[in-house]
């Protein structure tokens, strides 16, 4: 019976998805092995009718640089009780690949184990998937997605800053990133953005909304020192994660958690949230202002990969095929720098407690110092010529709020 490769897809979409399984599946094609896509992720696999397609040539070719995914993708995470050998031995797999995050390729390993205690060996080979940017590869190289994801909030940042030029306005951008601000803070130095707030900036203070807010309106004095009185503040939703529970619950949001644990953000408007928060901190030190809120997040998953992800994600199918010839399993495919396919694995990822710890915006690299020291905020020179538009505009000194100094 012809030997078979596996796909399935977990968590959220990100462009460069369909890629990977593109050239997974014309790779194998290639050398003799039948390629099916199952549809739903695991939630699809192990249900009484797997529900998946057979993947040709044609299909594969077609989908190469389409953002979304061809497959149907789900959160969902299956205890052992779900699993079962039933797919896998009556499509005669060899191969289980899966393209996801932490969750799905740990998933993928418990599974493995599950068949083989069944007698049924398959090899299992994860390429691993976040807009966010936040996983530890070597040389600090991007996860697949980013840089298109990034590119097109640039695009959206860039419309919105011409608004708020055009209109004499505001507009709080908040943007995905669970736990960590690349996402923002590549959109906001790329746009030239006069005021960036990421959870990593809040190294040596505790974070509130206040304080959120009062760095802000800090960029506000400062462009109508400077006299301009337009802007755009982004804001990573990963400060919702760096947040106390009482800060939380001032806000007035009740959240929803997913399965894994995670808030659902998706449910609620951050930027609806800043905002209100931002006119109602106006009011209070007597601030006219005209802002809007924009929430970017579900735009930017699907979106078209644009070259380097094109580039990347067909690599990683490569490494797919590479590693498992290799004779490797439980791996994670990744390459470096130089463009070599580096195998991973999740015990070498992973802390005390089995997670993965995020890779963070880091604060004393260059680009962060730079990026950082070029934004627009109020600093002590600025006090005298801010004291037309507010009171004791000390309280909105950008270093004194992070405790910078």
């Amino acid at each position: 019976m012809q030997k078979t490769v596996a796909i399935i897809c977990g968590g959220g979409p990100a462009p460069g998805i369909n890629t990977v399984i593109s050239t997974v599946a014309k790779t194998f094609l290639s050398d003799g092995y039948r390629v099916l896509g199952v549809h739903r992720g695991y939630a699809g696999l192990f249900q009484s009718n797997s529900d998946f397609i057979e993947f040709d040539f044609e299909h594969a070719d077609r989908i190469f640089s389409r953002g979304g995914s061809t497959l149907r993708m789900s959160r969902f995470k299956p205890k052992d009780s779900d699993f079962s050998p039933r797919f896998f031995v009556e499509q005669n797999i060899a191969l289980l690949v899966t393209i996801g995050g932490d969750d799905t390729a740990s998933t993928a390993n418990r599974l493995t184990k599950y068949l083989k205690s069944h007698n049924v060996s398959i090899a299992n080979v994860h390429v691993p998937k976040t807009i966010d940017n936040d996983l530890p590869l070597p040389d600090r190289n991007p996860t697949f997605g980013f840089h298109s994801a990034k590119d097109e909030g640039v695009r959206i940042g860039n419309t919105l800053y011409e608004d708020a030029r055009t209109t004499g306005s505001w507009f709080v951008l908040s943007v995905m990133g669970r736990s960590a601000g690349h996402l923002a803070f590549g959109i906001g130095t790329s746009c030239h953005l006069p005021i960036i707030i990421i959870p990593e900036m809040f190294n040596n203070t505790k974070p509130t909304f206040q304080k959120i807010l009062d760095l802000i309106i800090s960029s506000i004095l400062k462009r109508r020192v400077i006299g301009y009185d337009y802007g755009v503040a982004i804001i990573s939703e990963g400060v919702f994660h760096i947040l106390g529970d009482d800060e939380i619950q001032k806000s007035g949001v009740r959240f929803t958690y997913d399965a894994h644990g995670h808030p659902e953000l998706g449910n609620v408007s951050k930027a609806h949230i800043f905002n209100v928060l931002l006119q109602e901190r106006l009011r209070e030190v007597g601030v006219e202002l005209r802002s809007r809120p924009v929430e970017l997040g579900y735009e930017l998953r699907c979106c078209r990969p644009i070259g380097f992800d094109l580039t990347l994600c067909t690599l990683l199918g490569y490494g797919v095929k590479k590693v498992y010839e290799q004779g490797l399993t439980g791996c994670i495919v990744s390459a470096n720098s130089n463009g070599d396919i580096v195998p991973l694995f999740l015990d070498g990822l992973q802390n005390e407690d089995g997670n993965i710890p995020p890779r963070l915006v880091d604060m004393n690299s260059e680009i962060s110092k730079l990026g950082f020291q070029n934004l627009h905020y109020l600093k002590p020179k600025d006090f005298i010529a801010a004291r037309e538009y507010v009171e004791n505009p000390e309280r909105f000194d950008f270093s004194r709020i992070l405790e910078w100094r």
